[in-house]
């Protein structure tokens, strides 16, 4: 027994040394294959080469896989160290490709010079977009709306001459389309329909699609994007965003009008605003109105956007009897009234903008202020 306890006691340090070794040996080999490859990255020409060296080294075949496997033939002792050793700089090389591969397509010239071997950094952040201020205004007025129970519709942009026009008693001959420059569109042999195709004036072309969809009551807006063919100034352009609104029941009023208009202006500005109702002319509604709102921009003083202090907002009055008709319904019935609302200038007087050209002229610098 003697003998054996000898023996025993000469075999166990061989055998720690041997395991010792075979340690030391692994961490030399993880560290040598970490600074091999870091090496090799510096030497990359080519997007290819970028991906091959990934593959070789971190593949599932690759020489830093195949040595990490041989951690298993270590001591239950060894194993944690080494194991943890391993997956540190497996970590930091997987950061390494990961920050190459945000940046690939910008040059591997310039990422060779800017490569950091420090674990921790970041690849370049990407800019992230935001909403245009004509989305953003769009998006209160929708809720104003909705939360006085009106629907939201969408319409077409490419409208037929009939629902922008002759549904709102504004027949081909009638001189309110001098008011409108339009874009008409020409259609080839092929396509089916008589009416002409135009791209629509106003939203006020959703009007008679709506009665017609929905009947009475209803309550409707329609916000969308409008085109005119027009000279283009600090407050007028070819291309701007309205809402049209409509509602339609028994025994409506022009106090029922004023009532939402009021509403509305004292949720989009979040203060009061000196506004004025004058007779306006609009062969959809009898009697027509123009609100006007003291402008936002310069006070009412008189400045490029207003002029006179006063800023034309809302078109609006109540809803003609034929147009009600032109829905299929009994105008003597029921009555309504409608209202068009300059989002675009909205924004211009939300935000203080002095020239309506900036809000489509793609300018970034413009945009990113918002």
């Amino acid at each position: 027994m003697k003998v054996f306890n000898n023996l025993s006691n000469r075999i166990y340090p061989v055998r720690e040394s041997i395991n010792n070794n075979l340690s030391n040996g692994m961490k030399e080999e993880l560290k040598n294959i970490k600074e091999k490859i870091l090496a090799e990255i510096k030497k990359i020409n080519l997007p290819e080469e970028f991906y091959d060296l990934e593959k070789k080294y971190l593949g599932r075949k690759g020489e830093f896989t195949k040595l990490t496997k041989s951690i298993k033939d270590l001591t239950q002792e060894q194993k944690p160290i080494i194991g943890k050793l391993a997956n540190e700089i497996k970590i930091e090389l997987e950061e390494v490709f990961s920050n190459l591969k945000g940046n690939i397509e910008e040059g591997f010239d310039d990422l060779k010079n800017r490569i950091n071997f420090d674990a921790t950094i970041q690849s370049k952040k990407k800019e992230v977009g935001h909403l245009h201020p004509n989305t953003i205004i769009q998006n209160e007025v929708v809720d104003i709306f909705s939360s006085m129970g009106f629907m939201v519709l969408d319409g077409p942009e490419l409208e037929s001459e009939y629902y922008n026009f002759e549904t709102l008693n504004v027949l081909s001959t009638h001189p309110a389309r001098d008011m409108q420059d339009t874009y008409f569109i020409k259609t080839d042999k092929n396509f089916k329909k008589s009416e002409k195709l135009v791209l629509r004036t106003h939203t006020s072309a959703m009007q008679v699609r709506a009665i017609e969809e929905f009947g009475a009551p209803l309550r409707a807006i329609f916000p969308g994007k409008c085109f005119r063919n027009e000279a283009t100034d600090a407050s007028h352009d070819n291309t701007f965003y309205q809402l049209e609104g409509l509602m339609i029941d028994k025994n409506i009023s022009i106090s029922n009008l004023v009532a939402v208009m009021s509403t509305l202006l004292a949720e989009i500005f979040k203060k009061d605003v000196k506004t004025r109702l004058r007779p306006g002319y609009f062969p959809f509604v009898e009697p027509g109105f123009e609100l006007d709102i003291n402008c936002l921009i310069c006070g009412g003083k008189g400045c490029s956007v207003c002029g006179d202090g006063w800023v034309e907002l809302i078109p609006c009055g109540l809803v003609h009897p034929q147009v009600i008709k032109n829905g299929g319904l009994d105008p003597q019935e029921y009555s309504g009234f409608a209202f068009g609302m300059g989002l675009t200038r909205l924004v211009m007087m939300r935000y203080g903008i002095n020239d309506i050209r900036l809000l489509q002229s793609g300018d970034l610098r413009f945009t990113k202020q918002f």
